[in-house]
């Protein structure tokens, strides 16, 4: 018998309006659209394996379909876009502006959905589930149940914590918690991942193999938490064990994190599943259509909703082999890309006069370009099949130089500076010699650069101390071309985004300060 809890009574801030996603068709199980079974009972193996399936790719897809770009690229000043841009170009959301919801619902879906798991899953296995099974698909729901809450807390700042789906149902007027207890217990749900999730090296061949999280992934994603919360000593800690282990690698060539064949690779600690293939709204990575040119993606009338800004543009070092993966201008030449029915396509301005008007480029990253046999078909909304890094080791390694810096300005800590010019020598970029220290400035720009259109510099400037940030972005251009440059100054306030205001309706003690969360 199955009991069946409609989310919309249960969770007051979820109304799951979810797409089926995957870089493989194998992941298609999902909650209903409206329910879930809260007391399912699971006969083998496969079934408790699959109930994680959608938190690898289709349960993020409300966020990442567009505000995942908008919230990170436009608000950091990487990206400049007239949808949705001036609000965030320039500082003025408010908490009724609708792409504040999404994130919120997708986040608290997974956070539901990995409660429903972790309470539910083990007693309602039959006895012919390996205890295995279902110990590491506990310890993926917690893990997924931390990235949530990683996304939440940076995203929004205080939220509340949830881990019991039915007392919200019975009292869903619930306080928003302190940020360190969130951080707490992203903690401690890493720390239970890391301990029951399998391990492994991953294979150095990319496929379907690397998809699932390891121990490797929870202990990865804890050296970046502890780094948020200025753990630097955990940090360096956790860093060297996951290095040390072995279990992930640089990928050599840095274009090819981005190809389709390349998908779940030994960099990818973890990745976002998407498909074009199985055809659903959402399904696909949208990114060839939010980034790419209109002559680059298939089934969609538009393209490149989001441009890189002037000021990304002069970031990048000339010679840095990541720029033209990164962003495409006039004269780049992509031999293996489609674009306008051929495959070979060249940036030509004789041939293209007007499509990089706004400010003279186009994103690459994640762009394959029209479906050919490299990147499979497109979907009917021009998705494609490549997945997204939310971490990769490059971003492990950054995150180890900057934990043995300790928030000092530099350090000439020689493995602090080995794992930096790791980073730099993919890049073909010259590296620290012996006597040259490793400074702040140098790393907050290398992170930006190697992680470019990948989501990650917002969050970047959210961790600085706040004059710092406010300082780096107030000296940004945030102008097309055809304004000139335009500059815009952040409040402190500015830097977690207002709670949405159909959530707050609903439920208006998200309005009142923070308490303590009481662990159990």
């Amino acid at each position: 018998m199955k009991k069946y809890i409609n989310i919309k009574t249960l969770v007051l801030f979820l109304t799951l309006g979810l797409a089926t996603t995957s870089c493989s068709e194998d992941f298609l199980d999902r909650p209903s659209e409206d329910s879930y079974s809260s007391s399912e009972f699971y006969n083998t193996d496969e079934q408790v394996a699959r109930t994680t399936y959608g938190m690898y790719g289709a349960m993020w897809a409300p966020y990442y379909t567009k505000n995942f770009y908008a919230l990170s690229e436009l608000s950091s000043g990487n990206c400049l876009a007239y949808a949705d841009g001036p609000e965030l170009i320039q500082f003025k959301l408010t908490s009724d502006s609708p792409i504040l919801l999404d994130p919120w619902r997708a986040c608290f879906a997974i956070v539901a959905q990995s409660n429903n798991l972790i309470n539910n899953i083990e007693k309602n296995a039959t006895a012919n589930v390996s205890r295995d099974v279902i110990k590491n698909t506990v310890a993926e729901a917690h893990f997924f149940r931390a990235i949530a809450y990683f996304y939440l807390v940076r995203l929004y700042g205080t939220v509340p914590i949830i881990e019991d789906n039915l007392a919200l149902a019975k009292d869903p007027l619930v306080n928003t918690n302190r940020i360190e207890d969130v951080y707490i217990f992203i903690e401690n749900d890493l720390k239970f991942a890391a301990a029951n999730l399998k391990s492994k090296i991953r294979s150095r061949t990319p496929g379907g193999e690397n998809i699932f999280v390891t121990q490797g992934s929870a202990e990865a994603f804890l050296a970046k938490v502890y780094l948020y919360e200025k753990k630097y000593a955990d940090s360096k800690a956790m860093a060297e064990k996951v290095i040390n282990s072995g279990e992930f690698g640089l990928l050599p060539n840095f274009a090819d994190l981005f190809l389709t064949s390349k998908n779940n690779n030994e960099e990818s600690i973890y990745s976002w599943q998407w498909s074009g293939a199985i055809n659903t709204y959402g399904g696909g990575n949208f990114s060839n259509i939010q980034y790419g040119l209109d002559i680059l993606n298939d089934n969609a009338s538009y393209g490149a909703t989001y441009v890189p800004s002037n000021d990304v543009q002069d970031a990048f070092e000339i010679g840095d082999l990541r720029r033209k993966e990164s962003f495409m201008v006039y004269g780049d030449s992509y031999p293996n890309m489609k674009g306008d029915g051929v495959v070979g396509f060249v940036m030509d301005k004789t041939k293209y006069p007007d499509v990089l008007a706004n400010t003279g480029a186009a994103v690459k990253k994640y762009v394959v370009g029209q479906a050919t046999s490299e990147t499979g078909p497109a979907d009917s909304w021009g998705g494609m099949n490549n997945c997204n890094y939310i971490m990769r080791y490059a971003d492990l390694l950054l995150i180890h130089a900057e934990a043995t810096m300790a928030g000092a300005d530099e350090t000439t800590n020689a493995a602090a500076k080995e794992s930096f010019n790791k980073v730099r020598l993919r890049a073909g970029l010259g590296t620290l010699g012996t006597n040259v220290p490793l400074t702040k400035a140098a790393l907050f720009h290398e992170r930006r650069v190697e992680f470019a259109f990948e989501g990650e510099f917002w969050f970047d400037l959210g961790r600085l101390p706040r004059q710092e940030a406010i300082n780096i972005i107030s000296q940004q251009d945030r102008g097309f071309d055809s304004q000139g440059v335009m500059h815009y100054t952040p409040t402190p306030a500015d830097f977690t985004y207002p709670k949405p205001d159909i959530e707050v309706r609903k439920n208006p003690k998200l309005k009142e300060a923070p308490v303590p969360y009481n662990f159990k």
